[in-house]
């Protein structure tokens, strides 16, 4: 894959950076997905994924700052996955020239809906989901999409939630201080939307701006979105994982734990729907996506590029590449898995028992052996931070961490070290008395060994000095029989103290009274 904090061939649009995938703008937020489920701007991504969930409205999003793309379930498929729907001309050694964009004919369009019947047919066989009702179809205008995209993202609770999200996103140093998020995710997607499926209204959603030929592989994908909110209510199981903890008085370690469930329920519709479009596009060679696996990583490979003329997409930071492809690149990956080992049906099947981390995603083996990992010792949030304001809290899963990593460090790094992570959360506060003040930060990672701690907690330190102008270590006696490690900077926006317990990494940026805070963690 492309040198990026991503795992090899796998991307995720949705992490903390998913798991807002109702509302919440965690950094996995932007992990939305390209297909755009857009649901909040995840609309079906990865972690910081309430970004996306802002922008495309849904009643199931992702968190953290996930991107995701279930846009209020809305379903939709951006155009930096037409390296999916080229599978076919690069296993075939042909390659589709880009042409520039104009309006489909009358005749265009009325042949392009007759073919949504015929389409249908084909993704109820693949996926053995049955045909209920007929599936309403309607051709819309990129001016029409990106008023869709505004009206959700304006809207005053998506709107604050994608305030928290960015400051959090900066904070961390997955996009830049200076970047204006709102206007580049906009031009973004409104480069981007190849189509879209919006359950609330059951109604695939056509471009009058893209080839109507370049369009069906697209319903393949659209379709299957159609059918699986047929048999189970897209919106309805989306929002079964919805849960914004700023609302929660003081949020528990089963709250954390499953931060991230609306991000991997994402993939899992991403996923499918992109085994269909696979599929699909491969009929002409005789070929298929379980036949042949290798098309799912070079698929991967691909799609995080995006294509030459997709100009907005090529400049976004490398965060919201990964995180609007996520549930994509990753959920067809996990799909593809599932596949091997239970079957197509087996997709099926995850609509009852669905995965609930961006790590059984982005391992399935975890997911298929029924890995349990012990849950996240967490403190008395509203008593620890009693002084302070919540601005925004969150699980910290394997995506996000994947992602800062390879920010911090490379991906080759990030590689090594993301399947060691065992759990993680963010806590974001401001003084009462300081609403302006810089945004403090609390953020605690856990390991599979004390080995694996220290090596997260150096790259973590070496990290800061990427993220602030100004960083001074400040030299601390360590303790060897504390069987711990302190380090300590003063930089432009306060105190930054890391600390290793055991295979715990305690982290705490621009809080007051940092080492107390640190010590009742764990006292």
């Amino acid at each position: 894959m492309p040198e990026s904090t991503h795992i090899p061939l796998t991307e995720r649009t949705n992490g903390i950076f998913r798991r807002r995938t109702k509302r919440r703008y965690s950094p996995r937020l932007l992990a939305f997905g390209a297909l755009l489920l857009l649901s909040p701007f995840a609309a079906c991504p990865a972690g910081f994924g309430q970004l996306a969930n802002a922008v495309i409205p849904s009643e199931g999003s992702s968190a953290a700052l996930r991107t995701t793309n279930h846009s209020r379930g809305t379903c939709f498929w951006l155009t930096t996955q037409r390296s999916v729907c080229n599978v076919r001309e690069a296993l075939l050694g042909t390659q589709a020239s880009p042409t520039p964009e104009h309006k489909i004919s009358p005749a265009q369009a009325t042949e392009l809906f007759r073919s949504v019947d015929e389409i249908l047919k084909f993704a109820s066989t693949e996926t053995a989901l049955p045909e209920r009702e007929t599936v309403k179809r309607k051709l819309v205008s990129r001016d029409e999409v990106v008023a869709y995209l505004q009206k959700h993202m304006d809207e005053d609770e998506d709107s604050q939630r994608f305030r928290r999200s960015e400051v959090v996103l900066k904070k961390f140093g997955l996009i830049p201080r200076d970047f204006d998020l709102r206007p580049f995710l906009i031009g973004l997607l409104r480069e981007q939307i190849a189509g879209y499926y919006d359950p609330s209204t059951k109604t695939v959603n056509l471009l009058d701006w893209l080839d109507a030929e370049q369009q069906k592989p697209v319903l393949a994908h659209e379709l299957t979105h159609a059918l699986q909110d047929q048999s189970f209510d897209l919106q309805k199981w989306m929002k079964g994982a919805e849960k914004d903890l700023i609302t929660v008085d003081n949020p528990t370690s089963d709250d954390l734990d499953r931060d991230e469930a609306a991000e991997a329920r994402q993939a899992v519709v991403e996923g499918q729907a992109t085994v269909t479009l696979i599929d699909y596009e491969l009929i002409p060679a005789g070929m298929s996506m379980a036949g042949s696996p290798q098309i799912v990583e070079a698929m991967r490979e691909t799609m995080l590029a995006g294509t030459p003329d997709s100009v907005q997409y090529q400049k976004a930071p490398l965060f919201l590449k990964e995180a609007l492809t996520f549930p994509y690149r990753y959920g067809v990956a996990f799909a593809g898995e599932v596949v091997a080992k239970r079957g197509k049906a087996g997709l099926n099947d995850l609509f009852k028992n669905p995965p609930t981390t961006t790590r059984q995603i982005m391992e399935p083996a975890t997911f298929l052996s029924a890995e349990k990992l012990p849950a996240m010792p967490v403190p008395n949030f509203k008593l620890l931070f009693k002084d302070y304001d919540t601005v925004d809290i969150g699980g910290f899963g394997e995506f996000d961490t994947a992602m800062l990593v390879g920010q911090l460090a490379t991906p080759a790094v990030a590689q090594k070290i993301y399947p060691h992570w065992r759990g993680g959360y963010y806590y974001a506060v401001r003084p009462k008395t300081k609403p302006t003040a810089p945004l403090g930060l609390l953020y605690v990672s856990r390991w599979s060994s004390s080995d694996k701690a220290a090596e997260f907690a150096k790259i973590y330190a070496d990290g800061i000095a990427k993220r602030y102008q100004k960083a001074v270590e400040v030299k601390l006696e360590v303790k060897v029989e504390d069987q711990s490690a302190n380090r300590h900077w003063n930089t432009e926006e306060g105190p930054i103290l890391i600390q290793t317990q055991g295979n715990l990494v305690l982290v705490a940026e621009s809080l007051d009274h940092a080492e107390a805070l640190l010590q009742a963690l764990v006292h």
